[in-house]
């Protein structure tokens, strides 16, 4: 759909731990090699929690982050939207987590799940709340530990993940104002591929046992190849129409910020739209698929090195575990 939301992006911020996992370590114990996950993922290293760290925390110093770029007090915060699919707790929500320790006492605050995709996700329910005049402005957060998710002795999704946390202030802008705002955006699911990322054990299906540990069900499970195949096709088609319906061409946008999942991924996107590597975001060698959180890192990353300045159109996509799908154009 094409809202055109007079939404402000006030300020970013992001989050990575501070240990580096580089391939060698996967190298080191599973049948792989760098130059294997490099050709087949463009990952070079990604960052792992500390024994200490979770979610909430990541996602904290993210927002405070962002708070200070938005030069707002948590106080003035109406609502905060978490987008993770890994969260501290089963319930209560990590939104509820931020809320306590930002000290952002009279906001809603509330979790989205829609992994990869959930950034987009909850910035455009969070754009739809402000919009309707509910609220006045919002912090919206996208975090994972997926680390903690992947299993280790799986070559095929262990290279795959890293943690990270990035967070965004918005605001509704004043009646009248044209520059910045929210373009286009759409969001979508295909329940009949949900078996192709999931957790299979520890919700209410299939609660916590000896069995469910013993067999590994705690850990993610993924059939690579049918993800790649529908992500590849679906990320094409969403900019494509997300563009004709904005009115836009590629040439309009100043930077394209795919979900960083695969390499192979984005350089397809990248060579379609016949744009020049400068202008699309990867992050994906140095950070590894942080999931909800990769969009708004890199986001964030643009803005703050100078590549995203103020009137900037800026394109997000990101396909993810459902299967979901959000793509958002944005004038910043």
């Amino acid at each position: 759909m094409q809202p055109k939301w007079p939404i402000r992006f006030c300020g970013t911020g992001a989050y990575v731990p501070a240990h580096v996992l580089t391939n060698q370590h996967f190298a080191d114990y599973l049948d792989t090699s760098d130059e294997w996950i490099v050709t087949r993922t463009g990952i070079r290293e990604r960052r792992r929690v500390a024994p200490e760290e979770r979610t909430s925390t990541m996602a904290i110093q993210a927002s405070r982050r962002a708070l200070a770029d938005a030069a707002i007090p948590a106080g003035d915060l109406d609502v905060i939207v978490c987008a993770t699919a890994t969260g501290d707790y089963p319930f209560p929500s990590t939104a509820a987590i931020l809320q306590n320790e930002l000290g952002a006492s009279h906001a809603a605050a509330f979790d989205i799940s829609a992994a990869c995709a959930g950034f987009v996700h909850a910035t455009t329910v969070a754009s739809a709340l402000l919009t309707a005049g509910m609220h006045r402005r919002a912090l919206v957060i996208g975090a994972e530990t997926l680390t903690r998710f992947a299993d280790p002795e799986d070559r095929r999704t262990a290279i795959l993940f890293g943690d990270g946390a990035g967070a965004a202030v918005l605001e509704r802008a004043e009646a009248g104002s044209s520059a910045p705002g929210i373009l286009y955006c759409d969001l979508g699911c295909d329940g009949s591929h949900l078996k192709d990322i999931w957790v299979p054990a520890g919700g209410s299906a299939l609660p916590a046992s000896n069995t469910t540990v013993a067999e590994r069900l705690h850990f993610m499970k993924m059939r690579g190849r049918e993800v790649y195949k529908f992500a590849v096709v679906k990320m094409q088609r969403l900019i494509d129409e997300a563009l004709q319906t904005a009115g836009l061409t590629p040439e309009d946008l100043k930077l394209v910020i795919p979900h960083q999942s695969n390499l192979r991924i984005i350089e397809s996107v990248r060579e379609r739209l016949r744009l020049s590597r400068e202008k699309v975001s990867v992050t994906i060698d140095r950070f590894g698929n942080t999931s909800a959180a990769s969009v708004i890192m890199a986001l964030d990353e643009g803005r703050r090195n100078g590549t995203l300045t103020a009137g900037d159109i800026v394109l997000l996509v990101a396909i993810g575990a459902g299967l979901t799908w959000g793509i958002m154009i944005v004038r910043l």
